[in-house]
């Protein structure tokens, strides 16, 4: 795994305002180098700031659309279209507003989907999507995803892998049902560290003070990601820890991170 370096930007919308605009690059950068890019999106108030601030920005035409893969690191089980949904969100900030390939936006199912109210069945079924597109050639149950963002939980979590909920962990699996997640709703799909694990760059979003020690302990040498999630989520080329003031106020004297803005 890769270490994780610090970026740090003056408050929250100017960290959405710079992740957009690295994310179009890292977007643009991927469709030159291989025909297409993968990115895996996140929730949340800063990941949907983000997808807005792409939306409004002219520089989205660099994307081609139709040749982008869209997947979700994890996903509230509630019917489509609920607006408690990471899916509903993305859509109606940025995915109703651009020409992406319907085909290629791969929402995770939700309790009115074709496994009902069986989210161990809906698990398995993105996990069998990830695996045809991570193709027989591919380097393991996942495509690479070329950027996967996550928002950090002021618990640390990420997706929806919480503290000491030892079952998200399964190694064997790169998505899982979570059950009585501590906070509500309490179904959810997620992916696993592994799936995680898959992406070559990992972006981590947090805003605001009550993501301090959330960020501090994440970036600890010494963090069990079994107790602190987001200590557990690296990249295989890159993770990034984009944070504004508020959520590094917590780090130590030095290590508060670069490119300030």
């Amino acid at each position: 795994m890769t270490p994780p370096e610090v970026l740090l930007h003056r408050d929250q919308d100017v960290l959405a305002q710079a992740a957009a605009a690295r994310l179009v690059t890292r977007i643009a950068d991927a469709q030159a180098a291989r025909g297409a890019a993968s990115v895996v999106l996140t929730g949340g108030g800063v990941g949907t700031a983000v997808l807005a601030v792409l939306a409004a920005t002219g520089a989205r035409d660099a994307v081609d659309w139709g040749r982008l893969d869209l997947w979700w690191g994890d996903e509230r089980f509630v019917p489509r279209g609920d607006p408690e949904r990471n899916e509903t969100g993305a859509r109606a900030v940025l995915l109703d507003h651009v020409p992406v390939d319907p085909a290629r936006v791969h929402a995770m199912p939700a309790p009115d989907g074709p496994d009902g109210d069986d989210p161990e069945a809906a698990a398995e079924r993105y996990a069998a999507e990830l695996r045809a597109a991570a193709g027989a050639g591919g380097a393991g149950p996942v495509p690479p995803f070329d950027v996967l963002m996550l928002g950090v939980g002021p618990d640390a979590h990420v997706a929806s892998l919480f503290p000491d909920m030892a079952g998200p962990r399964e190694e064997k699996l790169s998505v899982v049902a979570v059950r009585g997640a501590p906070k509500p709703p309490p179904t959810r799909i997620s992916l696993t560290f592994p799936a995680l694990r898959a992406a070559r760059e990992v972006w981590m979003l947090a805003a605001g003070g009550s993501k301090a020690e959330a960020v501090r302990r994440g970036l600890s040498p010494n963090a069990d990601p079994e107790r602190v999630p987001c200590a557990g989520a690296r990249g295989r080329e890159r993770t990034l820890f984009l944070l504004d003031r508020a959520a590094a106020s917590a780090l130590p004297p030095g290590e508060e991170g670069a490119a300030p803005a």
